[in-house]
């Protein structure tokens, strides 16, 4: 029976040393290395077939390159492109993701992050951040480099990459009031949550940008980004305000629940009732009618906040970055004039 090669083997074949065969094969130490040397062992460890023995190296020198991946709901159709890009944006570094799901249940939360902790994660990627979060403050809560990712904090204090809501809901607005929409409503998300908070501040700012009245009773605050809980949100909302022409729903699954309750009153989308939603999930388009909605970059999303992950690791003392990543509206059905 063959043995597996082993870093000996690649420094015999590569005509190095087995220290030196050792650096050029992780990414952290691969620049202590002359470049033609590390090209030359790397072309020597795939034509063996060699495999470095992570675990074993994580004990010698307690760094695992895994980096761990918390997300708050698994079956919302917008994390697994952000988780993609996570993993992309990692490979290439030579780590890989180590995926925590939360279902938004903050004990969860505090479990996950103990448990990866105690494997020696290198650092972790959060889309499960508070506005108030004090979880994963720098002074050394997690102990470990953390990057933010579609969520942030108010504080501001640690590495975020986050898409564009404000710009997103103005975009919103600036199309309803140019089909002449003046009764326009907001289903807003959880106020905890930047990404609630952020897209109802852009309703406000939007709506008097273009001299429209807020109506207090045209705002609903779900409890989550879910679609159950928008079509509660918009019941609540169309049973008080019978009257309003348009629903800005702060996420495609809120806007889903709006679809359902505009049924259950006998009001049609778009002839009675205009639907615009946020982010672009899959098959939002294949929706009867096709939303109308804001497109945020997800892949990107993730694919950059690996690289600010990264760049923690490498300097955990440097200024925290703040990513802001530009979105689209995408105008498809689910958007008509006011009826007469």
């Amino acid at each position: 029976m063959s043995t597996a090669p082993t870093i000996k083997d690649v420094a015999k074949l590569a005509k190095v040393h087995a220290a030196t065969a050792s650096r050029a094969l992780n990414p952290r130490t691969r620049d202590m290395v002359n470049a033609r040397t590390a090209i030359r062992v790397m072309e020597a460890a795939k034509s063996l077939g060699y495999a470095p023995n992570s675990a074993a190296r994580s004990l010698r020198t307690r760094v695992s390159s895994v980096a761990g991946v918390i997300i708050p709901d698994l079956r919302n159709p917008m994390f697994p492109p952000i988780v993609r890009g996570v993993e992309d944006g990692l490979r290439d570094a030579g780590y890989m993701a180590l995926l925590g799901n939360t279902d938004g249940d903050l004990a969860r939360e505090r479990e996950l992050l103990s448990t990866m902790r105690g494997r020696q994660t290198d650092g972790f990627i959060l889309a499960t951040s508070r506005r108030d979060d004090l979880l994963a403050d720098p002074g050394g809560t997690l102990g470990a480099p953390t990057v933010l990712v579609n969520r942030r904090t108010d504080a501001g204090d640690l590495p975020s990459v986050t898409a564009d809501s404000a710009a997103g809901i103005h975009a919103v607005i600036r199309l309803l009031a140019g089909k002449g929409h003046r009764r326009i409503a907001h289903l807003a998300g959880p106020r905890e949550l930047s990404t609630g908070w952020e897209r109802y501040r852009g309703y406000l700012d939007a709506m008097a940008a273009h001299g429209l009245e807020v109506d207090p009773d045209r705002v609903r605050f779900c409890e989550s980004f879910t679609e159950e809980s928008g079509y509660r949100a918009a019941c609540q909302l169309l049973d008080a305000r019978p009257e309003v022409t348009a629903l800005v729903a702060a996420n495609d699954l809120v806007a889903l629940g709006c679809y359902t309750a505009l049924a259950e009153r006998g009001l049609r989308c778009p002839a009675d009732v205009s639907v615009i939603g946020f982010n672009d999930m899959p098959f939002v388009d294949r929706q009867r009618p096709p939303l109308t909605t804001v497109r945020i970059p997800h892949y990107d999303l993730g694919f950059e906040a690996a690289r600010l992950l990264l760049e923690r690791i490498a300097n955990p003392t440097a200024p925290a970055k703040r990513v802001v990543l530009p979105v689209t509206l995408v105008e498809r059905e689910s958007v008509a004039p006011p009826r007469r």
